[in-house]
């Protein structure tokens, strides 16, 4: 970009970004702020650079994965995503959205809209109608799970099903509780979440009350019946933010093995690599 200013200021300017001494402030005026390409050369407007130049040095849009949140039972020839629309504050408070999830958003439904989109083998396996289920999805972590559910639902009005509990986790009752009439509903009248079929659906509001509470206290709260069901041979099916979550949840089953099953934290870790081992435990997490 130096060498295509014309600009003297910004010709320095960049020269600056690109040596050693620059490089905290070249950190602190890009990286940090998260800058886009076209905000940078915005910032720089004297810089000149032939366009062969630029699709040379511009990486190309990373594509982007989604979990599937739909059945092929349910929804033949569609496939349903759950996306969070991306929105932070930089660190010197520029207002930030996410390129696909703000692009995503604003399509209209109306819209005769082409996405390329490609399918990959996801890391939770369909699981077999008669495996019993204890799910773990918080936020949009639910996603795979709404897909699970509905082609259980499907099954179950021909077939017996085993019984499948679904733990779910938001920030507010009122503000990002997903897809709540859907397990509301599977949770009632027989439904495959219903206590009559041996399920449960249970929500942590993590903001709802002065004390924090996520799914992994609700798993404490439950854990006779996470036994009952791992002792019946459940799988265990993970899924939501990479940061702590995942270690919580795996944290809290150790300590339920520990407690219902009265042996030691040390053979409760076994247990649950036994479970890995036996491909009954799955984590789908991401950043």
């Amino acid at each position: 970009m130096s060498f295509f200013a014309t600009a003297e200021h910004e010709r320095e300017r960049l020269k600056y970004f690109a040596s050693a001494e620059g490089r905290d402030d070249m950190y602190q005026y890009n990286q940090k702020e998260r800058r886009t390409v076209l905000e940078v050369l915005e910032d720089f407007p004297s810089v000149q650079m032939p366009f062969e130049w630029l699709v040379q040095l511009v990486p190309p849009l990373k594509t982007r994965a989604f979990s599937i949140s739909s059945s092929q039972l349910a929804h033949p020839n569609q496939v349903h995503l759950t996306v969070n629309v991306v929105s932070w504050t930089t660190p010197y408070k520029r207002k930030k959205k996410g390129l696909c999830s703000s692009w995503l958003a604003a399509l209209d439904p109306r819209d005769a809209v082409y996405i390329p989109v490609w399918f990959l083998k996801g890391s939770l396996p369909t699981p077999s109608p008669s495996l019993p289920l204890i799910l773990v999805g918080p936020g949009t972590g639910c996603a795979p799970f709404r897909g699970f559910l509905e082609e259980r639902a499907v099954q179950s009005k021909t077939h017996s099903t085993a019984p499948v509990i679904f733990f779910f986790g938001c920030r507010n009752e009122d503000g990002d509780f997903l897809y709540r009439d859907l397990w509301l509903t599977h949770s009632h009248n027989n439904g495959v979440l219903s206590e009559a079929k041996g399920g449960g659906f249970y929500v942590a509001f993590s903001r709802d009350q002065p004390q924090k509470v996520y799914v992994q206290h609700k798993m404490r709260e439950h854990s006779q019946r996470i036994w009952n069901l791992l002792a019946q041979g459940a799988a265990v099916y993970i899924a939501g933010s990479s940061t702590k979550m995942p270690a919580d949840v795996t944290s809290a089953f150790e300590e339920i093995i520990s407690k219902e099953n009265e042996v030691s934290k040390e053979d409760a870790v076994r247990w649950i690599r036994a479970l890995e081992k036996s491909g009954k435990y799955h984590v789908e997490a991401w950043s």
